[in-house]
């Protein structure tokens, strides 16, 4: 045996997620203060890349934009530009176009990227932000509720490739998160909705109180009220923060995903339908999947359950798709199998804010999960 040297290297990792409103208004400083929080003394330079959807339904945010970097002498390298957004947006095209006009810009790891847009529009643009120059410096504004309780404010980027959800991406911090709940008024009622899905899942595996908090104010965050919005969204982003930096593997070396509760559903149902379905409404099927599947086996109680998927209907969110019969949905356990590493490792919930991790899923109780799920069959009982 020859000799080796252990290299160990130790580093902290640190990013803003700053909670505001109206970040672009001449007087708030939240965005200039981001940038300049490492060299105050520097006049700093930045794109601003924007999601297409959030463009169109806010036409006056480009002149914002330049307005706000005149006003506090920051140097807007080029006129702000759109990206598609949306989940068929995460493509290889998107990513090569983003470098090369990163690139004719000359930004460099000194340079901000300044990211606009829903979670899968972040994900593209931090692929792109993570493989320039080996990673230039990224500020995402998550613009709606998924992208601000939990896509927007994590350490994970990627785009879809060869059939597979996030088949290609990379581990790269933000060097800030702004959360501008101004954006949200811009969202249709369905994605207002489907971002709420993450808020019950981090609550079921990480705090049965927010749980609780989220049953009680069911009827405030389904009619979007503005201050019940704003809570769950900071309470819900300071969760996944809190399992991000405590849980013990924030790159995930390992294969217990407690975040990716009820995904490994909802990425082949997103997949099924050609993403006709939302992530957030994928994660509510699948969330409620998976704790029906606990029912079956022997691991939640049916009032557990009922509670959930109760909590999820009166928010809006859906507990079933059609697609849920087809055998391929099945395939997406082996998938997501190999998203972990080749060992499965599934995280289920035993009670309310109580997380469980299973090695394997017996088939034949997956089938009878669905079959519980399945409205159908409900009906075609009653009317037996």
């Amino acid at each position: 045996m020859g000799d080796s040297i252990l290299q160990r290297i130790a580093f902290a990792l640190e990013y803003p997620v700053v909670f505001t409103r109206t970040a672009f208004a001449r007087d708030n400083a939240s965005v200039a203060a981001t940038l300049s929080r490492r060299e105050p003394g520097r006049r700093h330079r930045f794109v601003a890349i924007v999601d297409g959807g959030v463009a169109a339904r806010w036409p006056e945010l480009f002149a914002d934009i330049e307005a706000y970097a005149r006003h506090h002498d920051l140097e807007l390298a080029a006129p702000p530009w759109t990206v598609p957004g949306g989940e068929p947006a995460k493509q290889a095209s998107i990513v090569d176009e983003l470098h090369r006009r990163l690139a004719a810009l000359h930004i460099d790891r000194h340079s901000f990227v300044i990211a606009i847009g829903g979670g899968a529009m972040l994900d593209v643009v931090g692929y792109a932000a993570a493989t320039l120059h080996r990673g230039v410096r990224l500020v995402r504004m998550p613009t709606t509720v998924l992208g601000q309780n939990d896509a927007g404010v994590g350490v994970k980027n990627g785009i879809n490739a060869f059939g597979a959800k996030n088949f290609l991406g990379t581990f790269a911090a933000p060097f800030a998160v702004i959360n501008d709940s101004r954006f949200l008024a811009t969202l249709e009622p369905r994605d207002r909705i489907a971002g709420m899905a993450e808020a019950v899942k981090v609550a079921l595996i990480r705090d049965a109180g927010f749980f609780t908090w989220l049953v009680e104010h069911a009827a405030a965050l389904a009619a979007f009220e503005t201050e019940a919005v704003e809570h769950m969204i900071h309470r819900c982003a300071e969760l996944h923060l809190a399992h991000i930096a405590g849980g013990g593997d924030p790159f995930e070396q390992g294969n217990a995903r407690p975040l990716d509760f009820g995904h490994w559903a909802a990425h082949k149902l997103e997949m099924l339908t050609e993403h006709a379905v939302r992530h957030g409404e994928a994660v509510a099927i699948g969330m409620a999947l998976d704790s029906r599947y606990a029912v079956e086996a022997g691991l939640l109680s049916e009032r557990e359950y009922a509670a959930i998927v109760g909590l999820l209907g009166r928010l809006g969110l859906p507990v079933w798709h059609d697609v849920l019969r087809d055998p391929a949905l099945s395939a997406g356990l082996g998938e997501f199998r190999e998203h972990l590493g080749g060992e499965l490792c599934l995280t289920l919930v035993s009670g309310l804010g109580h997380p469980i991790e299973v090695r394997e899923i017996d088939g034949a109780l997956l089938a009878r999960a669905i079959e519980q799920l399945d409205p159908a069959r409900r009906v075609a009982a009653q009317l037996g």
